[in-house]
């Protein structure tokens, strides 16, 4: 797993974003694929999941991670839940020591979130949908619910698709220009007539700092690009490959 070295610097706390290495799934999901919404062997996914939460430094049977909806839903963890029935949320956050909680991506950022003062936590799922939709500010919001302060959350996100391989379409930019022109920053002319290039990771890092966090970073890693490390849901719609796996991305408290 790869980490943080902003987030290395605290003690009692233990992250890593994930790579597809290190699993036991084979073919397109090779290795670390803990997506139980891809068509992978159940009991592989299981398998990988519980390595996720060792590696993570709690209990196989202690990662919360949600069904995601590409929401700005945020759910609070007391207990983790079974494998694949967790809330719809595209967030989840905890004070609670021995849960990992996590969120799964394969294009989308993955945000990681520590007040280390006030020993909580969190992951949120953040897309374009998401992020656009509020999630960050509904995730900082949620942790502040549980004594968190603003000012001291650090905020990092992992593996995300990068401006050099995002290509939308006019429509995309007219909503983010009409949200707040000045969204145009984020954008960049594409080859193609008419389509521009968008700054996910930019524009995550962007509303974090407007929403008041302490520290927020990009590690700079880009999941379409680096395929020998992570999995990209646009890399297999480009190859026209069936499916693809999903990467984990989680935070825990030590006990």
């Amino acid at each position: 797993m790869i980490r943080s070295e902003t987030l290395d610097r605290f003690g009692g706390i233990r992250h890593g974003f994930f790579t597809r290495e290190g699993g036991v799934s084979t073919g397109l999901y090779d290795s670390l694929n803990i997506g139980f919404g891809s068509n992978d062997d159940r009991a592989a996914v299981t398998e990988n999941r519980g390595r996720v939460a060792e590696a993570l430094g709690v209990a196989r049977g202690r990662l919360a991670m949600p069904f995601q909806i590409h929401s700005a839903d945020v759910a609070i963890v007391d207990e983790p839940w079974a494998a694949g029935e967790g809330p719809r949320a595209d967030a989840v956050v905890t004070n609670r020591p021995g849960v990992a909680v996590a969120v799964s991506t394969a294009d989308c950022g993955p945000i990681l979130f520590a007040d280390p003062a006030a020993r909580v936590i969190g992951a949120a799922h953040s897309g374009w949908k998401g992020a656009f939709g509020g999630v960050i500010e509904a995730t900082l919001t949620t942790m502040e619910t549980l004594g968190a302060e603003r000012s001291r959350i650090v905020a990092v996100l992992g593996p995300t698709i990068s401006k050099a391989a995002y290509e939308v379409g006019p429509e995309f930019v007219a909503r983010f220009e009409a949200a707040d022109p000045a969204n145009a920053r984020f954008f960049s002319a594409s080859t193609r007539d008419g389509h521009a290039m968008f700054d996910l990771p930019g524009y995550v890092v962007s509303r974090l700092q407007a929403a008041g966090v302490g520290s927020a970073e990009w590690l700079g890693l880009c999941t379409y690009g680096e395929e020998a490390q992570f999995f990209s849901y646009r890399r297999m719609t480009h190859r026209g490959e069936p499916d693809y796996g999903r990467l984990a991305s989680g935070i825990a408290l030590a006990d």
